[in-house]
Formats: structure tokens, C-alpha cells, sequence
């Protein structure tokens, strides 16, 4: 393994000597340099393949104690039941925003209605969640597009489906500036989860709220159950 002393390491980095000293301290620390005590002290650092375990220990190490720190804070309790049935939370990020949807869905009971925005939500880890839902849950999904109510169909056939007239939902008369539907997603009554799309950047952004009374989860319902979607089912053999 090569090495060099700190001169020879300032040359080759052109930085100042002292700061050679400080950063061989710190990757020491780490156990990623090894260091020769001899005059001038030499430094060599630890193989490629021994640096990268050392660097996997440490971060599963750091996620362990997250873990067990995050638990050991646990749910803030309140006196104020009906406060906790209601809430309303924004999420950030489309992994997160995933995670989100498919805990919601992995609490379902009774039914998971499904408003899809857009296809790129579709992913192959959703359809199988979907696919493998109780057979006792309904499964009602929805969108925009024929072309995405032909793919649910053919991928998720145990799903009703139907397809929306709404204009803006299909992406018609939505100006230019304004972001995509993304997804709906309200379970059981009882938990939702609505996103938009940026459309330049494709960044995407959700509220999720629950409560059977919480006016968002209220509004949604009455949307997808009095018919102000104007939706169509269609019927499955």
C-alpha cells in the first residue's frame, strides 16, 4: 500500500501541511489511515475493501441507534382522543411520499380507493401491494387516462375501475404554471393522501390526513361517493 508524509501529502493535494495534519487525525478517528510513528510520521491509507466495511459498520451502526432512539421516543400521547383522530401532515418526495401510500394501504380493512393522476405512480412495487390486498378488501381505482384504466385493468385485475370526465384530472385546461394531480388515495373512509406533480421538475408533494371527520377526508368522500367525479365504473367479470 502506498503512503506519503505530510509534506508530500500537501504537495500532491496542494493543501497547507497543518490541514494535512487535521484531516489524517480525523480519517484515523475512522480507522481509514493508518499511521507509521516514525520521523517524519508516514501515513498509508487502509484498503479499498477494508475502507468500505468499516464505512457500512458505521452507518448501520448510526441507523441501529436511530432506531432505537426513535422507539425509545415513541408516540406522544394525548388526552385529547378525537386531536389524534385528525390530523393533517405535508410530505415531501416522492420515496417518502410512497412509503407514505403504501403503510396507508397496508393498514386497509375495508376498502382502498385509488385515484391515479398520473402513471409514473404506478410502479411495480404498488401494483404488487395492490394485487396482494385481502380479498375481503375492495380495491376501487380510478383515473384520467383510458391508457392507465387499460394497464390497471390488465395488471390488477381484481380492481374495479373507472374512468373520470374531469378535465383537470385528465390534465386539460390546467394552465401551464399549475402542478399535476398526482395521486388519491383514501382507505377505509378514514385516511388520506393526496399529491401534485411539478411538472418542470417532476418533484412531487402530499398532504395525508386522517379522522372519518376530518373536513379533507370529508371533502374527498363526498367526491368519490356522491358522483362529483363523474366517474364511469366499469364492471368486472
Amino acid at each position: 500500500m502506498s503512503g506519503g508524509t505530510a509534506k508530500g501529502l500537501s504537495e500532491v493535494t496542494e493543501v497547507p501541511r497543518t490541514r494535512v495534519y487535521d484531516a489524517v487525525r480525523i480519517l484515523e478517528a475512522k480507522g481509514l489511515v493508518e499511521v507509521q510513528h516514525s520521523s517524519p510520521q508516514q501515513f498509508r491509507a487502509v484498503p479499498l475493501s477494508e475502507a468500505t466495511e468499516t464505512l457500512r459498520d458505521q452507518y448501520e451502526n448510526r441507523v441501529e441507534r436511530l432506531q432505537s432512539a426513535l422507539s425509545d421516543i415513541g408516540t406522544i400521547e394525548s388526552d385529547d382522543d378525537e386531536a389524534e383522530l385528525q390530523e393533517v401532515w405535508s410530505l415531501s418526495g416522492s420515496d417518502a411520499i410512497e412509503n407514505r401510500a403504501a403503510a396507508i394501504i397496508d393498514d386497509a380493512t375495508d376498502e382502498v380507493v385509488l385515484v391515479i393522476g398520473t402513471e409514473a405512480i404506478l410502479s411495480d412495487t404498488l401494483i404488487e401491494q395492490l394485487n396482494s390486498l385481502d380479498q375481503g378488501t375492495d380495491l376501487i381505482i380510478g383515473s384520467g387516462s383510458a391508457s392507465i384504466q387499460d394497464r390497471v385493468e390488465q395488471e390488477i385485475p381484481r380492481a374495479t375501475t373507472f374512468l373520470s370526465e374531469l378535465d383537470w384530472l385528465r390534465g386539460e385546461m390546467t394552465p401551464e404554471e399549475d402542478a399535476a394531480v398526482g395521486r388519491l388515495l383514501l382507505v377505509d373512509r378514514s385516511a388520506l393522501l393526496v399529491s401534485s406533480i411539478d411538472p418542470p421538475t417532476g418533484s412531487e408533494q402530499a398532504i395525508f390526513a386522517t379522522g372519518l371527520r376530518n373536513g379533507l377526508i370529508v371533502i374527498a368522500r363526498r367526491l368519490l361517493s356522491q358522483g362529483v367525479v363523474e366517474m364511469t365504473p366499469v364492471e368486472q367479470d
